[in-house]
């Protein structure tokens, strides 16, 4: 039986230290890490490893369930993917322990506060940038294409490949500029 550890913060600027010195202190003999989102489980190399090398008997040490997963699909998932190796899963700081019936429950239902907590969480933020747009502070990202200046040139009657080039944007951008003038 080998235990392996799965550390995971979401930015690059976040420290893995104290998952790590756990997971240590819980048995782990391999640890995987990396800075990636948890609200999904693509892109995520570090987890796609431990979940290939689990076998028979394993167990995936993590710290809390939310640094696996952030949503109760991920999650399950996960969970599948651990059993179908004939593996368990286990938390340091909560009570789950996937080869019983009340560790079980408690992943299920830690997994829906996960998923959750990053609803409120993007509900926040849109309240936010909402908020910013009514109070003229969020304008959003300045543009990158100055339509004056392509207008100018058409007037000169520079063709759309020729504004494009002179300007050093994309052809398709000239035909949007031009296309919203008429």
């Amino acid at each position: 039986m080998t235990i392996i550890g799965y550390a995971r913060v979401s930015t690059s600027d976040q420290s893995l230290e104290i998952q790590e010195v756990a997971l240590k202190s819980a048995g782990c003999s391999v640890i995987r890490a990396e800075k990636r989102s948890g609200t999904t489980t693509s892109g995520r190399a570090e987890l796609q490893t431990v979940l290939d090398f689990l076998s028979a008997g394993d167990v995936l040490m993590v710290t809390r369930i939310d640094r696996l997963a952030r949503s109760i699909g991920d999650l399950q998932d996960i969970v599948r993917a651990v059993k179908a190796k004939g593996a368990s899963l286990k938390a340091t700081e909560q009570p789950i322990d996937t080869s019983t019936a009340a560790g079980k429950a408690f992943l299920d239902m830690l997994g829906v506060f996960a998923e959750f907590e990053t609803n409120l969480r993007k509900e926040r933020q849109l309240e936010g940038i909402a908020k910013a747009k009514a109070a003229g502070v969020y304008k959003g990202r300045r543009p990158s294409v100055d339509v004056l200046q392509v207008r100018a040139l058409k007037q000169e009657g520079i063709g759309p490949s020729a504004i494009a080039k002179t300007l050093g944007i994309g052809r398709a951008s000239v035909y949007r500029v031009l296309g919203e003038h008429t």
